[in-house]
């Protein structure tokens, strides 16, 4: 069901493991045990969060489905201040676990915080809040944003180490920056020139205005790195409407159907994509499980690998029904 044991050592695990097939009569009863967790998401205002709401929709179904005990209520809200009070909701239904990725993390510290106080296991996803240790959680699962621009970074300078390579950011805030530090390691030493920097708001429209203002700019540009799939949506459309030919491809990040398709089928434009899976809900609700069902402790720090889809792996990471 999940990666890797929380808070034993892998000899201990293998023990545990055995004891639990030693009890499988126990384990069956333990499966009717009474658990409620609840999951407070984003709304579905953009590509990302609207997987993220399909993945926590879709496993919702399959747990309860494996564990009769158990009910999973997942919220959506658009806003901290809504998410707040979705929080106060779901913690007055006798929650066992909640799992959060919230909208904005530092409004919603407090009510995070008000949860956990109450003997309630908390999983934090994704965002982090300035102040993330047990105090607010017992959990994390996150992406891991340093290595998804040191990946895209190692592929252009293995693919195309004389690249002249033009980049549109996501937004000023700091896991954008871990993000451009990543990729500056992932060139590093190498004959990669970067050309310019804007940022895209992690928006289709804005990218599509970048790249726009870059193609008029640059006369050769060998390579784009965009930080997100999203915004791979508008950086195409551009190179599209102005018939540029020079561009040899185009690297996004997070997993997006669409661009995962694109990588299956051998898109010369979309050779590869990297990880930043929005099913990372669906990681923290299969562990926050295990906590009750398979006699394993969870806690700590859980973070995804930033993945470098390739033709030959990315079947795995197809999900055709997700609107992302």
């Amino acid at each position: 069901m999940f990666r890797r044991p929380f808070g034993l050592a892998a000899a201990a695990f293998v023990a545990a493991l055995a004891a639990s097939v030693a009890l499988a009569p126990a384990a069956a009863l333990a499966q009717d045990r009474k658990v409620t967790i609840g999951v407070s998401i984003p709304a579905a205002d953009h590509g990302w969060t609207a997987g993220v709401v399909f993945h926590a929709e879709r496993v919702a179904k399959l747990l309860m489905k494996e564990h009769p005990g158990l009910k999973v209520i997942v919220k959506t809200s658009p806003d901290a201040a809504s998410q707040a009070n979705a929080v106060q909701d779901l913690a007055v239904q006798g929650l066992n676990a909640l799992v959060i990725l919230p909208t904005d993390p530092d409004p919603l510290v407090n009510a995070i915080k008000d949860v956990k106080d109450k003997g309630t296991f908390v999983a934090l996803v994704d965002r982090a809040p300035s102040t993330n240790d047990d105090s607010i959680r017992d959990l994390y699962v996150a992406g891991n944003n340093p290595a998804l621009g040191e990946v895209a970074g190692r592929y252009i300078a293995k693919t195309t180490p004389d690249a002249q390579v033009v980049v549109i950011r996501g937004l000023p805030i700091p896991i954008d920056q871990q993000r451009q530090d990543g990729f500056d390691k992932g060139i590093a030493g190498s004959k990669v020139k970067v050309l310019a920097r804007q940022f895209g708001n992690w928006s289709r429209d804005d990218a599509f205005r970048v790249m726009q203002d870059y193609l008029t700019k640059y006369p050769k540009i060998d390579v784009v790195w965009c930080q997100d799939d999203d915004m791979a949506v508008g950086v195409m459309e551009a190179i599209t409407q102005a018939k540029r030919t020079d561009i040899k491809y185009i690297i996004g990040g997070a997993g997006s159907k669409d661009m995962i398709k694109r990588v299956m089928d051998g898109d010369r434009m979309v050779p590869v994509d990297v990880l930043y899976p929005p099913a990372m809900v669906s990681t923290a609700m299969q562990l926050t499980a295990a906590n009750f069902y398979d006699q394993v402790p969870v806690s700590g720090t859980y973070i995804l690998d930033a993945t470098l889809v390739t033709k030959d792996n990315a079947k795995a990471y197809y999900f055709p029904d997700s609107p992302f």
